[in-house]
């Protein structure tokens, strides 16, 4: 089942339910995906990597918005960004753990050759690519500088 239906099929629950803090989580990811889809060069459904994306985007700017809420004490706003970010999850790819990743990091260095932190370009672009979706870009960058360090 694609992406696009399962949020479908998730708003008809929603809407029954009466659940309208869900609803609107839902409707926001769908709508990206209509923004999607309707871009130029591409013709009907988005791609699974392509979903994903949207979704590790959406995800981290109601992460990003929240933290911002809450240090500006709006608990209130912060709370329905923390709301949407927890449905949004659902269709989020199982993250990865830090062992996890940093076990993939440590197979990509040895892959691209690295010595050193001049090196952390090669790293990042190989890594990014095949932990998309998996594990936030910014989790990946800081455990690569300390392997790179080390």
């Amino acid at each position: 089942m694609s992406l696009k239906t399962q949020i479908d099929s998730d708003i008809k629950v929603a809407m029954l339910a009466k659940n309208k803090d869900e609803l609107m989580a839902l409707r926001s990811i769908k709508s990206m995906i209509l923004l999607a889809e309707t871009e130029k060069g591409i013709s009907g459904d988005i791609a699974q990597d392509v979903e994903g994306k949207l979704l590790m985007k959406a995800a981290k700017q109601r992460k990003e918005s929240a933290e911002i809420f809450q240090k500006e004490g709006r608990e209130d706003l912060a709370k329905k960004e923390m709301l949407e970010f927890d449905v949004i999850s659902r269709y989020l790819p199982k993250q990865l753990t830090e062992a996890e990743i940093t076990n993939e990091l440590k197979k990509v260095i040895e892959q691209v050759g690295a010595k050193g932190a001049q090196d952390m370009g090669k790293v990042m672009g190989t890594a990014t690519k095949q932990l998309a979706g998996k594990a936030d870009g910014k989790v990946i960058s800081d455990l690569v500088k300390k392997l790179l360090a080390a």
